[in-house]
C-alpha cells in the first residue's frame, strides 16, 4: 500500500509547529468544560496532531491487575473502536512503557511488528513508525497514548513534547473513575 491509500479514517498531516503556550492554554481550558473525559481527549488529541504529528491517535485505560489496556479514545473507530482489549503480559513493551514509564517509539514497519500483535493492521493502513507514551499518577501508569505514523516519522522530541501534552490526560482519571464505562470515539 502506498502512503497515498492509506484509509480515509484521518487526514494526513505532513507538517507540525512547536508546542506553544496557546496550545497549553487550550488544554487547560479543555479540563474546565463539561462534558469531561471526552474534552480533555479531544483536545490532547488536537494539539497532539499539530505539534507532533500522527495519522492514528489512541488513548487506552491500564488494568494493572490483568497486564490490559482497553481503548477508551480513537480518531479511526471502525478500525480500532474504543471498548477493544490487549494484554501485554509478558512483553518488551509492558515492561518499558506500562512498569517503567518510558516512552516507545518504533521508527519502522519492522519495529512494529516486533511490538505488536494487530501490525498487519497498522502496516496494512501503510502506518510505519508508533510512539506510545505512558501517562502516570503517582508513580503508576494509568493510560497510554499512542501516535502513530508515516515511517521515521517520530523522534526523541516528540517523546518529550508526548510526555507533557499527554500529562493533561491524568486529570480524567477522576471522571473516568467515578462513571460507568463510556464510548469514547473521535467523533
Amino acid at each position: 500500500m502506498h502512503i497515498n491509500e492509506i484509509a480515509p479514517a484521518a487526514p494526513v498531516a505532513s507538517t507540525t509547529r512547536a508546542l506553544e503556550n496557546a496550545d497549553l492554554d487550550r488544554l487547560a481550558t479543555a479540563l474546565r468544560l463539561k462534558d469531561q473525559p471526552m474534552e480533555i481527549f479531544r483536545e490532547v488529541h488536537a494539539v497532539a496532531e499539530r505539534t507532533i504529528g500522527l495519522r492514528l491517535f489512541t488513548i487506552m485505560s491500564y488494568d494493572a491487575q490483568r497486564l490490559e489496556v482497553q481503548r477508551v479514545y480513537t480518531n479511526m473507530p471502525d478500525v480500532y473502536p474504543t471498548g477493544g482489549r490487549k494484554q501485554k503480559q509478558g512483553t518488551a513493551w509492558a515492561s518499558q512503557v506500562l512498569l517503567d514509564l518510558k516512552p516507545f517509539r518504533a521508527e519502522t514497519p519492522q519495529g512494529i511488528q516486533d511490538a505488536f500483535d494487530d501490525h498487519a493492521v497498522m502496516i496494512g493502513m501503510g502506518l510505519g513508525s508508533i510512539l506510545n507514551i505512558p501517562i502516570a499518577y503517582d508513580g503508576v501508569c494509568v493510560r497510554t497514548m499512542n501516535l502513530t505514523h508515516r515511517e521515521g516519522w517520530y523522534t526523541a522530541r516528540h517523546e518529550e513534547i508526548g510526555l507533557l501534552v499527554g500529562s493533561f490526560l491524568t486529570a480524567a482519571l477522576i471522571k473516568c473513575h467515578t462513571m460507568s464505562a463510556r464510548d469514547f470515539t473521535g467523533r
